[in-house]
């Protein structure tokens, strides 16, 4: 069995969701390539070639893979996939927006959100809202999977010394176009790659007292993110939610600040190695999986956190 990991990255860096699912590939083999579509993305391929488990690293650096256009992509890895047992992605946008177009045009299913390997065939992802955990046997001659890289250890970025290649494949199908980006700019880790995370909800009963949080976050070095309620009530932006239709996170450190625990907040963070919760509810489902529960009215609580830190 062979297996083909699709690399995550933004032509400057190797994101941490790829070595998740190289951990992933890992489990169901032992011959893995590792393939980085981009334009200008030497300093990726460097960093990769490091990783410890991968065989070879294929590189298409081409303009037309610059912007990540899912026609274009979506084209390139089933071109070069069709020869592998398995294609793997992180369960990311990127990963969820080109994968599908990966198993339509080999004409396999894609197998997505996985969180466990059971063996070469069999996967283990969650449903329900994380409720349920469903075992999925796939008999396609090729496995096409996106990753839940909060499943997944992390792979070691050293000890690896894979042979790069150059693939001269130049997929521009000219069907789409890039327009332009909008990203929001912190100075905080990115939601998703963060040790810690301190998330607000509806009880922080506007966006203004979020500022509460950012004094501990900066002295955390934490991320900040929201529940669906905080959200949807206009606190903050979506681009902070955590959850089912959020962002999923496993922190080693995840602090609920006025979160009761719907259970779309419990799939996105359920993960986390240590949670801590406060609430003023002390029926609140968030203490059912929390760690440690303070109950106590949070307008009180984050100053006197923040003046012990």
């Amino acid at each position: 069995m062979s297996i083909l990991v699709i690399a995550e990255h933004d032509n400057i860096e190797l994101k941490g969701a790829t070595l998740n699912t190289v951990t992933a590939a890992k489990e169901i083999s032992s011959e893995i390539d590792l393939l980085i579509a981009g334009s200008n993305c030497s300093s990726v391929v460097d960093k990769a070639s490091l990783l410890d488990g991968i065989n070879r690293v294929l590189v298409a650096d081409k303009p037309a893979y610059k912007n990540f256009l899912a026609e274009n992509i979506g084209s390139l890895v089933a071109e070069i996939g069709k020869n592998y047992s398995h294609i793997l992605a992180p369960a990311t946008t990127n990963g969820k927006n080109f994968l599908p177009r990966v198993a339509a045009l080999l004409d396999v299913a894609q197998i997505s959100d996985i969180s466990s390997v059971v063996n070469e065939d069999t996967f283990e992802r969650s449903i329900y809202a994380g409720n349920c955990v469903a075992t999925v046997q796939s008999s396609d001659p090729l496995k096409v999977l996106t990753v839940r890289t909060t499943g997944f250890d992390a792979c070691s970025e050293t000890g690896g010394s894979a042979s790069v290649e150059d693939v001269p494949i130049d997929n521009d199908l000219g069907i789409s176009s890039f327009i332009k980006e909008e990203l929001a700019k912190s100075d905080r880790p990115e939601l998703t790659a963060a040790d810690i995370v301190i998330s607000g909800g509806r009880g922080m009963q506007s966006g203004e007292n979020f500022s509460l949080l950012e004094g501990i976050a900066d002295k955390l070095g934490a991320a900040i993110g929201a529940s669906r309620a905080a959200v949807d009530s206009g606190f903050v932006p979506n681009d902070m939610q955590v959850g089912q239709t959020g962002k999923i996170v496993a922190p080693n450190l995840y602090i609920a600040i006025g979160i009761s625990g719907a259970i779309q907040h419990l799939a996105g963070m359920k993960d986390s190695k240590v949670i801590v919760a406060i609430n003023k509810d002390e029926e609140a489902p968030i203490f059912q999986i929390a760690d440690y529960g303070l109950v106590a009215d949070l307008f009180d609580a984050l100053p006197e956190l923040e003046s012990k830190l």
